[in-house]
């Protein structure tokens, strides 16, 4: 049982002794904390500076320090971070904007940037065109629909996907008129 802890107490004497991070360490390993964060995936600041206070040696001060800094070499940055993080998840797959609005949300970004950022990803592809893909994508993996059941399955997808429920409606009743024309 030589060298060994028990209940929690240090081996040696001498261990108790030593001195706290000085204020120049915290910072340093508040940064190199940050820099792995951000290696591992693109964050918000506030989602960054959240993930930062949850570590147990460091102060508001440092991670507030930190952020600035990383800001000032452009590794942080919450308009580029939305729209990046926005036209990825619409090139990945058809959502609308509302479901984008309210991820953005949760990853902490501030609404006004959000807006600009989604304003931006919608110029490019518009809900309409994306709605379409949503729905080609629906009736290859589902078939076509045969019924109301059906049709209110895909009504249902599409609002959780985030399009807007005129938008729905009128495709979803297209589709169905489509369908029941061809049965003619």
């Amino acid at each position: 049982m030589r060298g060994r802890r028990r209940f929690g107490k240090p081996a040696h004497d001498d261990a108790v002794t030593s001195t706290p991070p000085t204020p120049e360490q915290i910072r340093a390993l508040t940064f190199q904390r940050a820099v792995k964060l951000l290696a591992a995936k693109p964050r918000s600041i506030a989602e960054l500076r959240e993930r930062l206070l949850e570590g147990k040696r460091t102060t508001k001060v440092a991670v507030d320090e930190v952020i600035a800094r990383l800001r000032e070499y452009g590794y942080l940055d919450d308009e580029r971070f939305a729209f990046g993080y926005a036209s990825l998840k619409v090139r990945q797959r058809p959502v609308g904007r509302a479901r984008l609005e309210r991820e953005l949300m949760f990853k902490k970004v501030n609404r006004e940037v959000a807006d600009e950022a989604l304003d931006l990803v919608f110029a490019e592809t518009s809900e309409e065109e994306l709605i379409d893909r949503a729905i080609e994508k629906r009736i290859r993996l589902r078939g076509k629909l045969t019924n109301r059941a059906e049709a209110k399955k895909l009504f249902d997808h599409l609002l959780r996907q985030g399009f807007p429920f005129e938008l729905v409606s009128e495709k979803v009743r297209a589709v169905m008129q489509a369908e029941s024309d061809e049965d003619i």
